[in-house]
């Protein structure tokens, strides 16, 4: 990859991380709205917002490109669903007032990039990102066994996540086409919910000017960030796209205890020391490569 394709991939990675931060403010607007509407709302504007993006730069020639290959149609599929069930715990998450753990999520989101990354990309690890690894690792062990349950939000959101990262990864396909493909894939189980279950947020007739606003900005808040975010995949390292991973929840972090007040606990605490603690080692040792590298030295 040349020096410009890796800017532009850092640019993109910080502007997807950055909204994807700030997400639970709109997020907190429709609490009223329960969470699997939201997500159905979120799938059925994302096409319709995707389908004009996609007629202005002229890309359809790329879906259909796409569709004719059997095995890009099944990776597609399959990191649709991972991406609606992200979705969906996300929202239940903040409106469920578990942004915290959310954000604990999105922390531990870059371990498993770094798994994936060394065993599916042959991405090496130096001594310190694995120790950084090791440290984060424990933090979120010690929150295990203190509260004597698992993080299922925290757990969910990385895994789906960071497998969704993988696939989009694996397969050729341009962030935009690519999230079109993906949302059409989970459209018709969006409308089946919509026509058979009658959701309260269903009838748009009914519903007030500001929530029908709110409603289909979804498409917006949706399609934004993962675009950017498909985009920085495509243009550098998955490992150091991890790196970037900790914009996001860093703000939600700071939205979850400073703005909305959620408790947090000495065991949450202890928790987040280990994780930041396993954050400044691996952005140590990435800068001490990246200079290294840059130098030509680094072997």
């Amino acid at each position: 990859m040349n020096d410009k394709s890796v800017k532009a991939g850092v640019i993109f990675a910080l502007a997807a991380y950055f909204m994807w931060g700030i997400a639970p403010m709109y997020f907190k607007l429709l609490t009223s709205v329960p969470a699997l509407e939201i997500v159905m709302h979120r799938i059925v504007w994302s096409v319709l917002v995707l389908c004009v993006l996609l007629l202005i730069r002229k890309k359809f020639k790329q879906i259909f490109t796409a569709i004719r290959d059997p095995k890009v149609m099944i990776i597609l599929a399959i990191s649709g669903a991972l991406l609606a069930l992200n979705w969906l715990t996300f929202i239940w998450a903040v409106n469920n007032n578990y942004l915290l753990e959310a954000s604990l999520g999105y922390f531990i989101n870059p371990l498993f990039n770094v798994f994936l990354a060394r065993f599916f990309f042959r991405e090496t690890l130096s001594r310190l990102q694995f120790l950084a690894v090791l440290v984060a690792l424990t933090g979120v062990m010690y929150l295990i066994f203190t509260h004597g349950q698992i993080p299922w939000v925290a757990l969910a959101l990385a895994i789906t996540f960071s497998v969704y990262g993988l696939l989009r990864k694996k397969v050729s396909v341009e962030s935009m086409p690519g999230l079109f493909i993906e949302s059409c894939i989970m459209l018709p189980f969006a409308l089946l919910y919509w026509v058979v279950m009658e959701p309260s947020s269903g009838n748009m007739l009914s519903n007030t000017t500001d929530l029908n606003i709110k409603l289909v900005l979804a498409g917006v808040v949706t399609t934004a960030p993962l675009l950017c975010f498909t985009a920085a995949a495509k243009r550098i390292r998955f490992t150091t796209l991890g790196f970037f991973q900790y914009v996001g929840p860093s703000l939600m972090f700071l939205l979850a205890v400073v703005y909305y007040q959620e408790p947090l606990d000495s065991a949450r605490v202890v928790t987040f020391i280990f994780v930041w603690s396993g954050l400044l080692i691996y952005v140590y040792d990435s800068l001490r490569i990246y200079r290294k590298s840059r130098l030509g030295n680094y072997k």
